[in-house]
């Protein structure tokens, strides 16, 4: 009996090691694959269908019609609305003048109400779609990928537009003012400032 209590210990030891390696080895699996399968980005086609657009100082700026639910869902396998995030496709071309610097611009959403909608980056936009989705446990190389696919998506607003760099296209993502999800907004308005002048664009 002096040396039953010992050994019953070790084995102790030794079952709660192995059900912590078990455990780890699970949460590994279940974190190792991608957060979200992003469709992979191509060369986006013109925009189509009921596109809103305005004109000043040289630029053009096109807005594609909102994405719903289920073409939130066929790009990014994530429900962009559901999260709170309006993703705007938007395209910019050059008409003439000086080369357009884009890293100045300031591009806002404003609804009906007189409110704003932020604008997020893409990392941003995927944090808040990680919370909407309550999904807080994950491998960083996973949520890593997912930015590189998602921000590939992004409207490049760091490069100027010129006479050799004549069309830009992409995404904006704005946050809905209480971060809860879209629901049929009415009377968006998007804002373009420090543009050569301003935009502004009726959206619905």
């Amino acid at each position: 009996m002096a040396y039953s209590q010992p050994k019953n210990i070790i084995r102790s030891t030794q079952l709660i090691l192995l059900v912590a390696l078990v455990s780890v080895a699970l949460l590994e699996t279940a974190c190792g694959g991608a957060l979200f399968r992003v469709k992979p980005v191509v060369e986006l086609p013109p925009l189509a269908g009921a596109v809103k657009s305005a004109s000043a100082g040289g630029v053009t700026v096109k807005v594609a019609p909102m994405l719903g639910d289920e073409e939130s869902q066929e790009l990014f396998e994530a429900n962009l609305p559901l999260a709170g995030v309006m993703p705007l496709r938007i395209e910019l071309e050059y008409e003439s003048g000086l080369p357009i610097e884009l890293k100045r611009a300031r591009f806002r959403l404003r609804d009906g109400e007189g409110k704003d909608w932020r604008l997020l980056s893409p990392k941003q936009a995927i944090s808040q779609i990680l919370k909407a989705n309550e999904v807080y446990v994950y491998n960083p190389s996973s949520r890593k990928q997912f930015e590189q696919e998602f921000a590939a998506y992004a409207m490049d607003l760091k490069a100027p537009l010129s006479p050799t760099d004549r069309r830009r296209q992409g995404f904006l993502f704005f946050q809905t003012p209480n971060k809860e999800p879209v629901a049929s907004p009415r009377g968006l308005t998007l804002l373009g400032e420090r543009l050569p002048q301003p935009v502004e664009i009726v959206l619905n």
